[in-house]
C-alpha cells in the first residue's frame, strides 16, 4: 500500500492520529490505518448524530433538516428507478428511511449492527429492523440502499458481496459516499470532516468505485450529487479548525465546491445507482 504523507486525526472521540494507505489493487481506494480492534467504542458520542433522535443544538438542527429532504430525495428516487417494492436500507441508523418507505408503498427493512441505534429504530417498527447480516443470505430485495455506510463496513469485500447476492436480477443498489477529490476536501485537507476516521475506514474516489463495482459483477448506471453536503461538511470541517465566522466561511466553500463539481463532476458526497452486469 501507499501511504499519504499526512496523520488524519479522530477529533470526535478519542483524538488519535491515523494514515490513510493507498490499496494497490484498488488505485484510488484509501483505508484508514491503523484499525482498531474495538471500533464500537468511537461510535460511543452524543456527538455522533447519525446514531441519536436527538435534535438538540445547531448541528443537529441543521443535520435533521437536510435529512428530512434527503428522505424525500431518496423515496423518489427509488419510486422511479425501482421495480418492485420490497427495499433493504443496509445500515439504517435510527430507522426514519426504513419508517418513511413503510408508511408509503414500499416493504422496507433495515439492517443495523449498532444496538444504540438499533433500539432507537426498532420502536419505530420492530418487525422491519435487524441486527445480524443473516437477512442479506435469507432475502431477495428489489433495492438495497447503503446512505453514507460502504465506508464505515470493516469486511467490506465480503459484504459487498453478500449485498449483490441479495438483489433481485432486475434489482438496483443505490450506494452514497464521500467524495475525497470534492473541492471542499482539497481545501480542508487533513481537516476535512468526512475522513472521520476511524469511523471511516475506508475512502473512494468515483475511479475506484467503478473499478471496484466492476469487479463485483456490478455496473455504475448513473450518479447523482448530495447539494447539501458540500456544506454540510464544510461546516464541521470548519468547527474542527475552529475558525471564526465558521457558518459563512462553511457557506463559501461549499458553493464554490458545488460549482467547480457542476464542471468537473466531483461532489462532495455521491449517490451511485447501479445494477448487476447481467441486466445490460
Amino acid at each position: 500500500m501507499k501511504q499519504l504523507d499526512k496523520f488524519f486525526q479522530d477529533h470526535l472521540v478519542s483524538k488519535e492520529k491515523f494514515t490513510l494507505e493507498e490499496v494497490k489493487q484498488y488505485p484510488g481506494l484509501l483505508k484508514t490505518h491503523p484499525v482498531p480492534k474495538d471500533l464500537n467504542s468511537y461510535y460511543q458520542s452524543e456527538d455522533y448524530i447519525s446514531h441519536s433522535d436527538d435534535a438538540r443544538g445547531l448541528m443537529q438542527q441543521i443535520y435533521y433538516r437536510v435529512k428530512r429532504y434527503n428522505l424525500n430525495r431518496k423515496y423518489a428516487l427509488l419510486k422511479k428507478e425501482t421495480l418492485g417494492n420490497k427495499v433493504l436500507d443496509y445500515g439504517c441508523g435510527t430507522g426514519e428511511f426504513v419508517q418513511y418507505l413503510n408508511q408509503r408503498d414500499f416493504n422496507a427493512f433495515g439492517f443495523e449492527p449498532n444496538p444504540t441505534a438499533l433500539s432507537i429504530a426498532a420502536e419505530k417498527n420492530s418487525n422491519a429492523f435487524f441486527q445480524t447480516n443473516e437477512i442479506l443470505h435469507q432475502q431477495k430485495f428489489d433495492a438495497i440502499t447503503l446512505w453514507h455506510v460502504l465506508e464505515h463496513i470493516p469486511n467490506l469485500f465480503e459484504e459487498l458481496e453478500n449485498i449483490k447476492n441479495s438483489l433481485q436480477p432486475s434489482g438496483k443498489l443505490f450506494i452514497a459516499v464521500p467524495n475525497y477529490e470534492a473541492y471542499d476536501a482539497q481545501y480542508y485537507q487533513e481537516n476535512w470532516a468526512a475522513y472521520d476516521v476511524p469511523r471511516h475506514l475506508w475512502h473512494f474516489n468515483q475511479k475506484s468505485m467503478l473499478k471496484i463495482l466492476n469487479e463485483f459483477g456490478m455496473i455504475i448506471e448513473t450518479t447523482y450529487p448530495m447539494w447539501f453536503d458540500a456544506f454540510y461538511v464544510s461546516l464541521l470541517s470548519e468547527n474542527i479548525k475552529s475558525s471564526p465566522f465558521a457558518a459563512l466561511r462553511a457557506f463559501y466553500i461549499g458553493l464554490i465546491s458545488n460549482m467547480k463539481a457542476l464542471q468537473n463532476g466531483q461532489f462532495s458526497s455521491i449517490i451511485y445507482q447501479i445494477k448487476l452486469k447481467d441486466e445490460i
